[in-house]
């Protein structure tokens, strides 16, 4: 981090202020935001749109990525339709969900759990496919219904892999709501960054980039990696 900061301050060096201001500049942007109380409710709304949507796809890629990885007739049916949507940029269907929603939270959460449902599935189905057979045959020998063979052989199985869900549906979520706030959002961070460089204020696109990666950063710190640090002792024990 200190070392992206040097290399923002040396190459802003070389550019004028309103083309390439300075972090301190951005950070004086930053105050004037919060001194309006306006800094506060464009983080929230944005933070809200992503839970609505990023929680509604991790919900619907873990029951289809599951239900994929047990079942054959199901994994054949899903996989294309998941190959098609994952080539379509999720933005791409922004038009369309403002055209049925209109602007505002609906449409942006349908963008987001566009962008993040598919990679969950993806990546949970595979998760679930690299179990060992022997685990899932015991089971059933054993009497487990399907409910207890998800939840206590297919989940504690599948850790790694929902981390990994998580992580990668994120970013893709993450991507889609600011790209999706700066064509048809009225507040939130990516509204934040179109109305700067609509007004060619660099100081408040340079602000709401921050605020983005800032975001990401501490959902890497705070949530990802402590999910897999908690699961790490078990898989160890596990595969001994």
């Amino acid at each position: 981090m200190p070392s992206l900061l040097v290399a923002w301050i040396l190459t802003a060096s070389q550019f004028p202020s309103y083309v390439l201001p300075q972090p301190w500049e951005v950070a004086h942007e930053g105050w004037r935001w919060l001194q309006g109380g306006k800094l506060w409710a464009q983080l929230l709304a944005s933070l809200w749109e992503e839970s609505g949507g990023f929680g509604a796809a991790v919900v619907a890629g873990f029951a289809i990525g599951a239900g994929a990885g047990l079942s054959r007739s199901l994994r054949e049916f899903v996989t294309p339709l998941n190959a098609a949507f994952m080539s379509i940029p999720p933005i791409a269907w922004a038009p369309l969900t403002m055209i049925v929603f209109g602007l505002g939270y609906t449409a942006i959460m349908a963008v987001i759990f566009i962008a993040a449902v598919f990679p969950v599935a993806i990546t949970i189905q595979q998760g679930v496919e690299g179990i060992r057979s022997g685990e899932l045959r015991a089971a059933r020998v054993l009497g487990a219904n399907r409910f207890q063979l998800v939840w206590h052989v297919v989940l504690p199985s599948s850790l790694p892999a929902i981390t990994a869900a998580l992580r990668i549906g994120f970013s893709q979520a993450w991507r889609a709501l600011v790209a999706a706030e700066m064509i048809g959002a009225t507040r939130g961070i990516g509204w934040m960054v179109s109305m700067g460089g609509q007004t060619g204020n660099a100081s408040q696109v340079l602000l709401g980039i921050v605020m983005i990666g800032v975001i990401a950063w501490l959902m890497e710190t705070l949530i990802f990696r402590r999910l897999e640090r908690r699961y790490q002792p078990w898989l160890v024990q596990e595969f001994r």
